[in-house]
């Protein structure tokens, strides 16, 4: 198709004009930095909520679902160490439907976690002791101060993305190391300050809500939020020195650090929380800024006044960093042909995609308009999230059957066992995430349909062209993903009651259903894969840059 010509002049253009500057440090920096943002000041809480103390097992199962899907990204990041990674592989691999549907779905979960982030510096602050800041929070969410409030926050992230990519790195590198610092001392804190052991058996004991609540933790208490930072490195991977060694060391080192980190607060939260505050149960608990609270509750002053100013640090770094990957996104969506040229710029000077960095601003501030509380931001990204991660399992070894010849810094020998059981996975998480939410968010999966339609279909009968003979490959190809998602919305809309369904499927047998639907679409999804104008496009691009380096290795002087 024309778009996909244009595409291929684009990538070269646009892409040429990133700095390879960061190494595993930084990259490892960056996936670690978005993954401990808000989520530790408030998912010891929400997660014990919901599951109680068998949240500890809920942010296991997290870790396990994301290290699982993050293999399956780290191959095909190395594969296409190209800017905004993650929304370009399903383009690659099966066209322009599901590869537009992945993109709409992993854009809108990673750009909403930009006022996710502002919100939750704001509700920390709204348990400041002054009149104003209380008046930013009315305990469900923003008022009109605190989303006055949480918009600076949005153009500072904005701004410290605008210059260079170099300051960018230096600055969270920096940050990360705070990051790092202040949830491990607020964990050994809080465990040497009260350590009550008794809060197992109180308000229903380990598991008082079932262990269907501790899956369900996994999707709505902000876990899969947590640990989808893994995404930041493969975004960036158009700016990394070695993508192939850098890559899956970044992702790994980052949600293992990361693991450790939020046992250490899960378990510190359950035992130090007041017997008398658990007298509702562990749903009861109505903390605004909880670590802080609690730090306050056991004379630990110090720490509460860290914890309020890290409630800037964390998220603002986070979202510093997402404000950087999700513009990379976007370049990559409009490399696909799926926005206007102008959004796939990259500054010669600076390596920045400035449009792209100013369209992200503009939806980062309707998503804190609409949804004001960090738990509902949450929610959403945590589903969308889920729904963008199946198509790595099926794009990974639909290449590798369509292009076994491609270079691959990254190849898993137990990647045919991996990629299956991670579609398992994800598809487990998106039921898990409770009727209607998973209706609402694959509803929001359809909005976006209207803009890949204008770009395959209307455009090109504007230009007096007949595109539907060169679309039906890329309709069939994408007709899994569609199906899939109609499908996983009426299993979750008649499941178990304990998920929200209608309760025609009894406890068990639904997560069986779920998983061998999975396993169903996850093999039509790999035979669905095909040779594509942008495969073949990015095919002949990287065998250039590669034949280019060998030659330039073969002009370099040499010594004795």
């Amino acid at each position: 198709m024309t778009t996909t010509k244009t595409t291929s002049a684009e990538q070269g253009s646009h892409s040429s004009n990133y700095r390879r500057s960061l190494g595993t440090i930084a990259l490892t920096a960056t996936g670690l930095g978005s993954i401990i943002g808000s989520g530790w000041l408030f998912g010891a809480e929400r997660a014990a909520a919901i599951a109680g103390p068998a949240a500890i097992i809920a942010w296991v199962i997290g870790a396990v679902v994301a290290l699982t899907i993050a293999l399956t990204y780290t191959e095909l990041g190395s594969m296409f160490p190209k800017a905004g990674g993650m929304v370009r592989y399903g383009q690659y691999s099966h066209g322009s439907l599901a590869g537009y549907l992945a993109a709409w779905a992993n854009w809108i979960a990673i750009v909403s976690v930009i006022p996710g982030e502002a919100t939750a510096s704001v509700q920390y602050m709204s348990s400041w002791d002054f009149g104003w800041a209380k008046a930013l929070f009315d305990g469900k969410e923003l008022t009109g101060s605190g989303v006055a409030v949480a918009s600076v926050l949005l153009i500072f992230y904005f701004f410290m993305n605008w210059f260079a990519v170099s300051l960018f790195a230096k600055t969270n590198t920096a940050i990360t190391v705070f990051k790092i610092v202040v949830p491990a001392l607020t964990a050994g804190a809080l465990i040497f300050s009260h350590f009550d052991t008794s809060n197992i058996q109180r308000a229903g004991g380990f598991a008082p809500n079932g262990w269907s609540a501790v899956f369900s933790c996994v999707a709505l208490s902000g876990i899969v939020w947590a640990y989808n930072g893994f995404q930041s490195p493969l975004n960036l991977a158009g700016e990394a020195r070695n993508p192939g060694r850098s890559l899956p060391k970044a992702v790994a080192f980052s949600i293992v650090i990361a693991l450790v980190i939020y046992l250490a607060l899960q378990v510190a939260f359950l035992f130090a929380v007041p017997a008398a505050d658990l007298s509702k149960g562990w749903g009861g608990l109505s903390y605004h800024s909880p670590l802080a609270e609690l730090g306050l509750a056991w004379g630990l002053n110090w720490l509460a006044l860290l914890l309020y100013a890290d409630a800037f640090v964390s998220p603002s770094g986070t979202g510093m960093i997402y404000a950087a990957t999700t513009s990379r996104m976007i370049q990559g969506v409009q490399e696909n042909g799926h926005l206007p040229g102008i959004f796939g710029k990259v500054d010669a000077k600076t390596g920045i995609p400035r449009p792209a960095l100013v369209l992200n601003l503009v939806v980062a501030f309707m998503f804190l308009a609409v949804f004001r509380g960090w738990g509902s931001l949450a929610e959403i990204v945590s589903v969308a999230t889920v729904i963008s991660y199946i198509t790595g399992p099926v794009a990974v070894m639909g290449l590798r059957r369509l292009a076994p010849q491609m270079k691959r810094p990254v190849k898993l020998r137990a990647m045919p066992v991996i990629a299956p059981i991670a579609m398992i996975f994800g598809s487990l998480v998106l039921y898990w995430g409770k009727w209607p939410l998973t209706g609402k968010v694959i509803f929001i999966m359809a909005i976006g349909l209207p803009v890949w339609a204008w770009y395959e279909i209307v455009r090109p009968w504007k230009q007096g062209r007949s595109p539907l003979r060169e679309l039906l490959p890329h309709l069939k190809a994408g007709a899994w993903m569609v199906v899939y998602l109609v499908v996983m919305a009426a299993v979750s809309y008649l499941g178990g009651k304990e998920f929200g369904g209608k309760g025609y499927l009894p406890p068990g047998l639904d997560l069986a259903v779920v998983a061998v639907i999975a396993l169903a679409f996850y093999y039509w999804g790999v035979r669905s894969a095909w040779r594509n104008p942008s495969l073949v496009a990015v095919e002949a691009e990287l065998a250039a840059e590669e034949s280019a380096a060998e030659a330039a290795g073969d002009k370099a002087p040499t010594t004795a």
